[in-house]
């Protein structure tokens, strides 16, 4: 503790550079009163680009060593040689590293799992034997030490939990629970529900599916089953949105060539602006989300707070977040998607059920309830 009894808090921030790992510092910096937890300052160390983000505040310093504006090289080096020191040197009491991965000899240290792929084989050996493939093997291993020399680890879900230390063995570190938080922007009212005979071909019914195109997010899927909907007369559209990994996007073209060669029903999107992205679920009637790998599924988050009927995947963390409101399926089967979405389809009180219930839901996702929960448990290794 300091001479003062004030507790001062340091964040690795060193690869934290784009995605949803900015937009969690961000918005738990935006959040955060440390103060009211005893906490007079808190230092973030990060590039450039990813401090100029953060909103300046009276008791938040941004610290920018040359080195976190270069490769991911000089990044690591910089978190395994220097991280410790400039925590000493700033008489850091607690150490908050949000990335997962930590060699330093700095204690307390408070790790985070943002990232399921490197604890779950069957989702990262879709890549076969890869590049990517190592990494995350890489990845596994790393994280796997950092957590168990972590004196506190912080998971999302609490499937996520269970799936890493099914990977690490038990933790000696306390572990705690803290989902991410929803920026009020998703925020709609459910709107009403019309029958599906109101929609036609000029005026199709808008189906929505937001996530970058990998492998375990099975994009190809959802688009045969949208397709055999069509066959059935449906008049529904799908719109893809997120950014893509170049072998993911090659095998979804390759569907779409055989599936919609026109383009007519199946927009891809590519990556939309964030700050944009909640225009493009109010103007949709469903949602889906066919992941199979997630530690928290932000994107589903914005689903349920945006008021649409979702149909879901039934893998993973997704049904302990969207219990009971939602139609579930296989994500690897594309007959058990296009029933659940048939379902919802089908019947106007499922879906205005359904969406007034995963709303309700997504109110307990709050970027200020995350940040408390957070500082309270960082400033609880502090004696």
């Amino acid at each position: 503790m300091n001479r003062d009894n004030k507790i001062i808090v340091g964040i690795d921030a060193a690869n934290a550079r784009t995605g949803g790992g900015v937009t969690y510092l961000i918005e738990l910096l935006r959040a955060a009163d440390p103060e009211s937890f005893g906490i007079k300052k808190v230092i973030i160390w990060g590039g450039k680009s990813t401090l100029n983000l953060i909103d300046d505040r009276s008791w938040l310093q941004k610290c920018n060593p040359t080195e976190l504006d270069k490769g991911i090289l000089n990044r690591s080096l910089w978190q395994f040689k220097s991280l410790s020191k400039e925590a000493r040197k700033e008489e850091c009491d607690v150490l908050l590293v949000p990335g997962g991965s930590y060699a330093g000899r700095f204690h307390p240290v408070v790790t985070m799992s943002r990232n399921l792929l490197p604890f779950e084989s069957k989702e990262f050996l879709r890549y076969g034997w890869s590049h990517r493939t190592l990494r995350f093997l890489i990845l596994r291993l790393i994280q796997s030490r950092s957590f168990r020399n972590s004196d506190g680890v912080i998971f999302l879900t609490q499937y996520a939990s269970k799936a890493v230390t099914k990977v690490t063995g038990d933790l000696k570190g306390r572990v705690n629970q803290i989902p991410h938080g929803l920026n009020s922007r998703f925020k709609k009212l459910p709107k009403k529900q019309y029958e599906i005979s109101t929609y036609s071909i000029n005026n199709p019914y808008r189906i929505i599916y937001v996530s970058n195109i990998e492998l375990y997010k099975h994009q190809w899927n959802v688009v045969k089953a949208i397709a055999n909907l069509r066959n059935l007369g449906f008049p529904v559209v799908l719109d893809l949105v997120g950014s893509a990994h170049q072998y993911s996007l090659n095998r979804l073209n390759k569907d779409l060539d055989k599936i919609d060669p026109d383009r007519s029903w199946v927009n891809y999107l590519g990556p939309v602006d964030f700050n944009d992205l909640h225009m493009n679920y109010f103007n949709s009637d469903l949602g889906v989300f066919a992941s199979s790998c997630e530690n928290m599924p932000n994107t589903l988050l914005e689903t349920m707070a945006s008021g649409l009927p979702i149909a879901c995947s039934n893998i993973g963390p997704m049904p302990e977040v969207l219990g009971s409101a939602g139609v579930f399926f296989n994500p690897e089967q594309t007959r058990s998607i296009s029933i659940a979405i048939r379902d919802l389809i089908r019947s106007t009180k499922l879906r205005t059920d359904l969406s007034l219930a995963s709303y309700a839901l997504s109110k307990q996702y709050d970027w200020k309830i995350c940040s408390k929960n957070t500082f309270q448990f960082l400033s609880s290794f502090v004696k």
